[in-house]
Parts: C-alpha cells; structure tokens; sequence
C-alpha cells in the first residue's frame, strides 16, 4: 500500500485524537481495550500451546504458528475495517478515531508523569509503586536515581514502541499494519523474553517485534536528539552518543532513544538492573555523565518527549500537503 494523502491525512488526525482524548477511563472501565483483547487472545494461545511436555523444537514452531495466526487476524481485522470506511469523509475520521485507541502519546506523559507527581506527593515509596506500573524491574531494589532513570528510559523507549512505530506503520500500511504491529509488541512483551518458559514458545514474537522496530526506533531517537534543546541539552550531544552508545544495549532497538536521551539530558542511563527473574548486567549508555537522576530531570524528559511527538506530527502534516 503506497502512502497516500489520505493515509496522512488519518495519521494526522489520530494524532491529535490521541493527544487530546487519550484513553479515557470511562470508556476503557467499561470496555475491553482492544490492545487487552489482544493480550487476551496471546495468553490463550500460550497456555494452550506451550507445553512442557513438548520439545524445545515443538514449542518454538507452537510459537512461530501461533504468532502467525495472531499477526495475520489482527491484520485481517484491520483490513476490514479499512476497507469498510475508507471512502466517505466521516469514514476517514472513524478510522482516525480508532487508530488512535492504538497510539500511547497521552498516556505515557500520564504514565511517566504519575512518578514525577509521587515524589511530592508520598516521597520514595510512591514513586516507587508508581514506576512499577510502566517497568518490569523491581521497584524496591531502586533508590532515588534508580526510579528516575526507570522513567525516563520507559519514556524514551516507549516513545518508540507507543508512538513513533505504531504511527509508522500507519503510515505505510494503513489500519492493518497499525493493529498488526500493535499485536506483534504485545506479544513480544508478553512471551518475548528470555525465561525459561517462553524462550522456545516466544522466540518467534521476540525476532518479530526485533524486525519491525528497527526502522521506528531509529527514527525516535533522531526526533528526540532534534528536540535535546527544549531540556537545556545539545543536539550533537545526544547524536554523538546515540551513535556511541546505541549498540551497547542489549536490545537492538532500544539502544537508540534511550542513549539519544542519556546524551540530551546529560545523564547515564540503562546499566545494571534487576528484574523479577534475573539481573541485567547491561553496560551504562552515556557513562561519562557521572550526575545522579532527579525528580526534575523526569520532568526534563516530558519535555523532551513532548516536543518529540509535536515535531513527528509537524513531519506527517507536512507530507500530507505535500503529498
């Protein structure tokens, strides 16, 4: 599907429906969130199809088949939809609508926000709970700095997999490449990491969500480098170490925004941390910054990722009326 002046025009608008509706928890307290459903869907197929009676090899093709039939329902479900509005108006704004029930830029200011507010309001301890809805890490083992760094590498990093991806491939494919990459990131953060359980089953997931990150991650970190000054940082500073520093992470996607952060906010970020099954020993992007994270620089981080999301949406409004 080529990338047409309406496609623009729809990643536009669910732009700026989700920057101003958000998730509303009226709505979502009342219905099932279709990123939930998909969750719903992923959970079922684990538990029916890893099991540990079969081989390694089983589980990985139980894995590959399931992940197939995951991605291509979610496509075909998109396709329909697509298919069924696009030709009127209003039917561009439907899908606008529900496109943007699929993009996270309000709620991840909210989410990272949440942390910054506990600070002030309950001190550590608040913070801490409130850092442990947006990282897997375990909030208990962080101080301070720790919490800090937590949210503003979850900002970083879900500024790519919340926003900048999804949009993208709205962009290039349309509803189904939007709902499609939203079940393949589900699915990686659900069976995609290296336990013994899913290391077989979620293999396929975690390659996947590798592949269709690639471009996406890229692209955030750039945007963020390109918005170091509104956070008192430099944009060459943050270019010069994402390029540096990039590959040191053990993602091959997350490396990207979080050191182009690490760099536009003066600060050494990842580094090692514990999670629920194993301790990280990941090398710090950005080492040379030797500053313990504070609250503030939370909010120095909003900021970054504010003026972000407002420079790739200038981007998209422009190829709309170039296009």
């Amino acid at each position: 599907m080529l990338i047409s002046g309406g496609a623009l025009f729809i990643v536009v608008a669910a732009l700026a429906f989700d920057a101003l509706i958000g998730d509303p928890d009226w709505l979502w307290g009342r219905l099932a969130h279709p990123v939930a459903l998909i969750g719903a869907a992923i959970g079922f197929l684990d538990r029916t199809f890893n099991r540990e009676d079969w081989s390694q090899q089983q589980r990985k093709s139980a894995g590959i088949a399931s992940t197939a039939v995951i991605v291509a329902t979610t496509g075909l479900i998109g396709l329909v939809l697509q298919m069924t509005l696009q030709q009127a108006f209003a039917g561009k704004v439907a899908l606008a609508l529900i496109a943007s029930v699929f993009i996270a830029q309000r709620s991840l200011y909210q989410h990272v926000a949440r942390v910054r507010s506990a600070f002030a309001e309950s001190g550590l301890a608040g913070a801490r709970e409130a850092v442990s809805m947006i990282v897997g890490r375990d909030p208990q083992q962080l101080d301070e700095a720790g919490v800090c760094r937590a949210a503003i590498e979850s900002c970083a990093e879900n500024f790519s997999d919340g926003v900048v991806a999804p949009v993208f491939w709205l962009a290039l494919l349309g509803l189904p490449g939007l709902i499609a990459y939203k079940a393949i990131n589900t699915a990686d953060s659900m069976i995609g990491h290296h336990s013994q359980q899913h290391q077989a089953f979620g293999w396929a997931a975690a390659r996947l969500d590798d592949l269709v990150n690639l471009v996406p991650a890229r692209l955030s970190a750039l945007l963020l480098a390109f918005a170091a000054p509104v956070a008192g940082g430099s944009i060459s500073t943050s270019l010069r170490v994402m390029k540096r520093d990039a590959s040191k992470h053990r993602s091959p996607n997350a490396g990207w925004p979080e050191s182009a952060v690490a760099g536009a906010l003066g600060l050494a970020l990842a580094g090692p941390r514990r999670y629920a099954e194993q301790m990280v020993a990941d090398p710090y992007l950005n080492a040379e910054a030797t500053r313990p994270a504070v609250p503030d620089d939370i909010g120095r981080a909003l900021d970054l990722y504010t003026v972000a999301c407002v420079i790739e949406a200038a981007i998209y409004a422009a190829l709309a009326l170039l296009v």
